[in-house]
């Protein structure tokens, strides 16, 4: 299925959601009947079916679908691509940047595909180490590449706002492939021009 943003919701997901946001809201301590939660459960079923929409897009699908021959084998980056995921732990935001590069090998995809095939997977309950996998995993797929490399840069409101609630904190993951796992050099030119 090609990346498309929610336009329809469904319905009986939004139901079904609802319901059990009421509930919780109860367990909280809250009249779910007063005004200003009249319509919170709606709103928190569609806005999760939002946030995990990545389970019903297909990744390598979108990078398939802007295919072209590629006239050599430079590396291809796109970088500060912005993430908005969801700690699969407590359900909680946490927000970053990715950095893709791949070398191509005969094809390149377009480059909007990069950043779609980011939000793909980021729009599903995450850890950021498997994201980090995942998107590299996805483009060696769709691509066959010389070499993919992914890091990603993000804050988890998990460790903000609970727990050891530290809001400086970054964390920073990394997959590499082919070239840029086999080669120091070409892993460094990487690593350089995602700094500048």
């Amino acid at each position: 299925m090609a990346y498309k943003k929610i336009e329809q919701y469904d319905e009986q997901c939004t139901r079904d959601l609802s319901a059990r946001v009421k509930d919780i809201l109860g367990l909280l301590g809250e009249d779910s009947s007063r005004e200003g939660l009249l319509k919170t459960p709606e709103r928190v079923a569609k806005s999760l079916q939002f946030l995990t929409q990545g389970y019903t897009q297909d990744g390598e699908e979108i990078l398939r679908s802007a295919l072209f021959e590629a006239p050599d084998s430079q590396i291809v980056i796109v970088k500060d691509i912005e993430l908005f995921s969801m700690c699969e732990h407590h359900l909680l935001p946490f927000i970053g940047k990715a950095h893709v590069a791949y070398i191509p090998d005969r094809h390149i995809t377009g480059l909007s595909k990069i950043a779609r095939c980011v939000e793909v997977y980021a729009r599903r309950l995450q850890v950021q180490e498997r994201l980090t996998v995942e998107i590299r995993d996805c483009i060696e797929k769709a691509l066959s590449p010389l070499g993919v490399a992914v890091v990603i840069e993000a804050t988890h409101t998990c460790m903000c706002m609970r727990g050891v609630q530290k809001s400086g904190a970054l964390t920073t993951t990394s997959a590499f492939s082919g070239a840029f796992l086999r080669s120091e050099k070409t892993r460094n030119e990487f690593l350089n021009l995602i700094k500048k």
